[in-house]
């Protein structure tokens, strides 16, 4: 490979470095070549970058960011990286259910809004929610009290009417 290919390797894979708000580091050495594509299929369906690069240039491109010190010492063997620019549990929830799946991908490390997570944190990871669960939840509870309201108002005017019915009924007895 010539120096200017690794140059633009390198560069790319500090700019997505940069821009993604999660990054997975997975070794996938044990994985069939249909296993290979499914997974990458997977990562593709939640807008989930992946690609292998060769862990010196992995290294170096995260060398030129900072936070990124404890990823180095698991840039050994295989490495498959996952970006995510807008869901950081999405790549976790598909490495993890593939790792059950298949038994053979392994998390080595994960980096989520520039913390640091262990591979086995995966769990955790996996079950933090996703980006439309919080803004589902977040709806929801500002309708809460809206609905709340509305069911207020609505008891008040159901008693409302019961009162002027028996007013009525006495008016006319």
């Amino acid at each position: 490979m010539k120096r200017s290919e690794k140059e633009a390797i390198i560069a790319e894979v500090a700019e997505k470095a940069a821009r993604a708000v999660a990054m997975y580091f997975a070794d996938f050495s044990k994985l069939t070549v249909a296993e290979e594509t499914e997974l990458r299929r997977e990562f593709r369906k939640s807008s989930i970058e992946y690609n292998v690069v060769k862990n010196t240039l992995a290294r170096k491109a995260l060398e030129q960011l900072s936070g990124y010190d404890r990823v180095f010492d698991k840039l050994v063997g295989p490495t498959g990286i996952a970006y995510s620019y807008d869901d950081p549990s999405a790549p976790a929830k598909i490495i993890k259910k593939f790792s059950e799946k298949t038994g053979k991908l392994k998390l080595k490390i994960a980096v989520v809004e520039k913390q640091v997570y262990e591979a086995t944190k995966l769990e955790q990871l996996a079950s933090m929610p996703t980006r439309k669960e919080i803004i589902a939840s977040v709806l929801g509870s500002l309708n809460a009290p809206a609905s709340g309201i509305v069911g207020a108002v609505n008891a008040v005017a159901r008693d409302l009417v019961y009162v002027i019915d028996a007013i009525e009924k006495k008016k006319a007895a």
